[in-house]
């Protein structure tokens, strides 16, 4: 029983082509490099909701205006202050170690596949059988596509993470923005 014409197209195929552990890889590289592009646009997120928490502290602080103490106003600056530094603190250690645990996983699942892919060879040598390799053969055209299918996420990732990146406030919120900032200097100098 021979194996036909089909076959011996599939494995040229497969020889002139990507192997199923490079795609693979690639595929795990394409994951990571989106999980990164959450993990930075959750980073950008955070860092606006301080912003925008300092603006709302600095502007209630100016409203309230001379009901307040200085050293109440210097006070209630230098509380704020120390409470977007922590939750600041926070979301930088909690993104620089999500990104540190998606280099991880995805430098050790590199380093399995590689073994499970000299695991497969060792084996197809050692018995003679190359049914891995034809397995490898019939797979490869799913992996790319969902290669394709991740390379696709990890760009609109990527788009997500380069809009809020140069996301600009209306015209209206920088205003205040300008105007709180130099309103918290008045106020820490008199404080």
């Amino acid at each position: 029983m021979g194996l036909g014409p089909q076959f011996y197209h599939s494995l040229e195929i497969y020889m002139t082509s990507k192997s199923l552990t490079a795609i693979t890889h690639e595929l795990i590289e394409s994951y990571g490099n989106t999980a990164k592009n959450v993990i930075n646009a959750y980073r950008i997120g955070n860092e606006r909701a301080v912003v925008l928490m300092d603006q709302g502290w600095a502007s209630a602080v100016h409203r309230a205006g001379a009901r307040l103490s200085p050293e109440v106003r210097g006070n209630a600056v230098a509380a704020e202050k120390k409470v977007t530094g922590l939750y600041s603190n926070a979301v930088s250690l909690t993104s620089d170690s999500a990104n540190n645990a998606v280099g991880k996983a995805v430098e050790y699942a590199g380093k399995g596949l590689r073994q499970m892919a000299a695991n497969a060879s060792r084996f197809e040598k050692a018995t003679g059988v190359g049914t891995l390799n034809v397995l490898a053969v019939a797979v490869i055209p799913a992996a790319q596509a969902a290669v394709e299918m991740a390379s696709k996420m990890e760009a609109r990732s990527s788009v997500l993470v380069d809009k809020a990146t140069s996301y600009k406030t209306k015209a209206k919120v920088a205003t205040v923005k300008r105007t709180a900032a130099k309103k918290v200097a008045r106020v820490r100098k008199a404080a």
